[in-house]
């Protein structure tokens, strides 16, 4: 019961953070969340990506996993949406971190692609040996497959 209340409070935390739009309950359960990232930077800045974040039994003590559902052309994302987080890996979690935080971390990764945080070698590769294609590449990615970003609330 007192896990469920926590999660309550952070999804409203959670709902009051700008860098996410229509985060909900997936299917009525606590813990699983659904929504759009919204990216700052280019080239993932003009379109939204559909997440999911999935919580474990014993949340606080265990950490969640973010999932992108919308296809990214990231090295930080692998195929299936699974995310290099550090944040939510075993070693790193604590229990007081909270789950606008773990968004929060999302979007950086993001905003950010480096060859540290990598899922998928060949993208990393990419972005350090040849940036020009990766951009292009990513920049198309996104035309593609990324949600129409939603409009400002109160627009």
């Amino acid at each position: 019961m007192a896990m469920s209340r926590r999660l309550a409070m952070e999804l409203e935390e959670a709902r009051q953070w700008k860098g996410v739009r229509d985060l909900q309950l997936l299917g009525g359960d606590v813990l699983r969340w659904g929504g759009l990232l919204l990216p700052n930077n280019p080239p993932y800045n003009t379109g939204a990506f559909r997440f999911e974040l999935a919580f474990s039994q014993y949340h606080p003590l265990a950490p969640p996993r973010a999932r992108l559902l919308t296809s990214i052309y990231h090295p930080g994302v692998n195929e299936d949406g699974h995310v290099c987080q550090p944040l939510t890996s075993p070693h790193c979690w604590q229990a007081t971190t909270r789950a606008v935080h773990v968004l929060q971390d999302l979007l950086l990764l993001l905003d950010h692609p480096d060859r540290e945080r990598v899922m998928r070698l060949e993208l990393a590769r990419e972005l350090g040996e040849q940036p020009e294609t990766f951009w292009r590449r990513a920049e198309e990615h996104t035309r593609s497959h990324a949600e129409p970003r939603p409009e400002p609330p109160g627009s």
